[in-house]
């Protein structure tokens, strides 16, 4: 297999496993101020991702670094593409990894309260940033012939762009939902859980019925046949999801979101091979992984490193996970007070 191939799948790999984890990630810290107005109860959400939040934006940054390392090209043209939305993802991101570090470092209602917004903001502002970029990336950006982003900040928010974004917030704050309901113990809490989840996974549905829809007729994914049928399975997969989280089932809809959320990421890759961005001006002026990508040498350096380390940051993140199982009680939060 050549090279290139193996890292497009390295890195398709690396950003299913960010959107799989960061998924019911941003959806906790989404839904953090509306689950509870009682102080304790927000710090029990808090604590089901605190141990972990951390690990699991590791992915993005070893994805944007296998991206850089790969395929150095692609980096340039599209962190010029989206310097404004990844500067304000940026912000966000810093803020709410501060909120976290300093939530718990005062008693004062309005200090946590304010922390608490934070999180939320941080929380929802990349879930919708991610939507909006996997979009932009499957529908095609003004790209010329030397590599270079000809648009405006405007040109990423299109109607389509704008639903992508929306899809993912809500698709990911269902995951975020369905995962407190098997981190808590609290059942006035996992019932809240259930209810956000039933309400924000009927609007999820409509979402990504428009989004099914403006692919189908703004794009060629669904000229792949791994990509077309991956992202009609993910809707199948959350319909299910939604049905199990309606019927009580919670453990069944957490994995079906989350098979959801991993074959929506491998659709779009999938519809995107072997391009990893696309020229709306020129289907020629795609940025492909041969086009694209590193010298051969740099290629076999970094997959004999990668072949090395990958597998100990994945035994390493899941036993991280593995120590953290545990459901939150109440009681657990009393001991942090």
């Amino acid at each position: 297999m050549e090279l290139q191939i193996i890292w497009f799948i390295l890195i398709t790999v690396l950003f299913t496993g960010f959107f799989f984890l960061e998924g019911f990630d941003y959806g906790v810290g989404t839904l953090l101020p509306f689950l509870s107005s009682r102080d304790e109860e927000r710090t029990q959400v808090l604590r089901t991702i605190a141990p972990v939040w951390d690990g699991n934006e590791v992915w993005m940054i070893t994805a944007g670094g296998a991206l850089f390392a790969a395929f150095p090209h692609v980096y340039a043209t599209m962190f010029s593409t989206f310097y404004l939305a990844l500067f304000l993802m940026l912000v966000a991101l810093i803020l709410r990894g501060v909120a976290f570090e300093l939530h718990g470092r005062h008693t004062s209602l309005c200090w946590r309260r304010f922390w608490d917004g934070a999180i939320c903001f941080g929380s929802a502002i990349p879930a919708f940033l991610w939507g909006v970029a996997v979009i932009d990336l499957i529908q095609g950006l003004p790209i010329n012939e030397k590599m270079i982003y000809t648009g405006g900040f405007l040109n990423l928010l299109t109607p389509y762009s704008i639903i992508g974004g929306i899809t993912f917030l809500l698709v990911f704050t269902f995951h975020g939902a369905a995962f407190l309901t098997q981190r808590l113990t609290n059942r006035g809490l996992i019932q809240k859980a259930q209810l956000f989840a039933q309400r924000t996974g009927a609007l999820a549905i409509i979402a990504f019925v428009f989004c099914l829809l403006m692919t189908l007729l703004k794009t060629d994914l669904f000229h792949s046949c791994l990509g077309g049928t991956a992202l009609l399975a993910a809707g199948v997969f959350f319909l299910l999801g939604y049905r199990q989280m309606f019927s009580g089932h919670y453990q069944s809809s957490f994995i079906l979101s989350s098979l959801a959320i991993v074959a929506t990421t491998l659709a779009f890759f999938a519809g995107l091979f072997p391009r990893l961005m696309v020229s709306s001006i020129n289907p020629d002026w795609s940025l492909t992984i041969y086009n694209a990508a590193s010298t051969p040498y740099t290629l076999g350096i970094m997959t004999i490193a990668a072949a090395i380390l990958v597998p100990i940051v994945l035994i390493y993140q899941g036993w991280t996970y593995w120590i953290f199982r545990q459901r939150i009680s109440p009681k657990d939060c009393e001991e942090t007070h």
